[in-house]
């Protein structure tokens, strides 16, 4: 029990640590400064509806974005999907598959895709385009995996391949995701926190970085051209710290509301906050809304909202879920989404 506790303990001090940094004036957001902007795209419906505050209540098999150790509470075999057009023309796919290993903990393999469509490629000699197309992908899979270590206190943890390809030149790196959520003896108080994302730094190499070269083009007769090669910079991975907490503000047989914040330390902005909150009527349909980046400058997100039905298969105990949701982006435009599981 020593060893929870100096878990928790620490999970407890960092999140202190973290909400005290909200306080702080930051002047420089570093935007821009990191590789990877795919990874923190809001995976899961429901996360996204709840304003992005979810990593202290995340209990599906979107919790490998969010908290790893969400993980803990899946029971049985889960298969999760969803797919939206995501801004700017840009098409996001993300799907998971858990199982339940009794004794030793709930596993999961996802994978995130975001693609862009077909573009034509254009030159200076060629302003209206060469004849040739191009466009890009970034892809995550990743294999978690969430355990109870007792009924209050789970861990979980992400292990993720991250490769980015645009055209001919691609990226690869890993990353790794780490968290833990606490059931605290405070009226069933739920304390989550998670680092995501920390892995190596990442560049991108491929033959749309060879050329060839003149070496010494004032001389004549020496060697007229080199085989050579544009070195790109290397980048971080936009590491997040949240921590966040969630709680039932009512919770009957037949009617549940829950509240949850989170705060957010990114590496490539300033610090914000989400909230959300979420109505469940007799465990089978969800009203779900929320507001994200709450005292980020120059921050875009609105309010999102959200619903979700659960319907049992046959009288069993399998149950068909899926889940809409609709968030603000201001200038961008408005993102909707439809996510289907299924768990059996």
């Amino acid at each position: 029990m020593k060893f929870y506790k100096n878990i928790v303990s620490f999970f407890i001090i960092a999140s202190t640590l973290s909400l005290a940094q909200l306080e702080n004036s930051q002047d420089i957001s570093k935007v821009g400064t990191t590789a990877a902007q795919f990874l923190k795209i809001s995976a899961g419906s429901r996360g996204l509806a709840m304003g992005n505050a979810n990593v202290a209540i995340a209990n599906d098999l979107s919790s490998g974005f969010w908290n790893p150790a969400g993980l803990a509470h899946l029971k049985g075999i889960q298969v999760y999907f969803e797919n939206n057009g995501w801004l700017a023309g840009t098409d996001y796919n993300f799907g998971s598959f858990g199982f339940e290993w009794p004794r030793v903990g709930v596993f999961s393999l996802s994978l995130t895709m975001l693609t862009t469509p077909d573009d034509l490629v254009r030159t200076v000699e060629n302003p209206s385009g060469t004849g040739e197309k191009f466009n890009s992908q970034d892809m995550s899979i990743g294999l978690s995996i969430g355990k109870k270590l007792t009924d209050d206190l789970s861990l979980g943890a992400t292990i993720k391949n991250i490769r980015q390809r645009i055209w001919h030149s691609t990226g690869q790196t890993v990353g790794v995701d780490i968290g833990v959520q606490y059931n605290t003896p405070i009226r069933n108080l739920i304390l989550g926190a998670s680092i995501a994302n920390f892995g190596n730094d990442i560049s991108l190499t491929g033959r749309d970085m060879n050329l060839s070269v003149d070496p010494d083009p004032t001389n004549q007769g020496n060697i007229e051209f080199v085989n050579a090669q544009y070195e790109t910079d290397a980048f971080p991975l936009p590491l997040l710290f949240r921590v966040g907490l969630g709680g039932y503000l009512v919770k009957k047989e037949n009617l549940d509301v829950l509240l949850a914040f989170d705060a957010v330390h990114p590496n490539d902005n300033y610090e914000y906050i989400n909230i959300g909150f979420e109505t469940n009527i007799n465990n089978m349909f969800s009203v779900r809304a929320g507001y994200p980046s709450i005292g980020k400058k120059d921050a875009i997100e609105g309010a999102s909202f959200g619903f979700g039905l659960k319907y049992p298969i046959m009288n069993s105990t399998n149950n068909f879920t899926i889940d809409y949701t609709s968030a603000d982006f201001g200038p961008l435009g408005i993102v909707q989404r439809v996510s289907i599981s299924f768990n059996y």
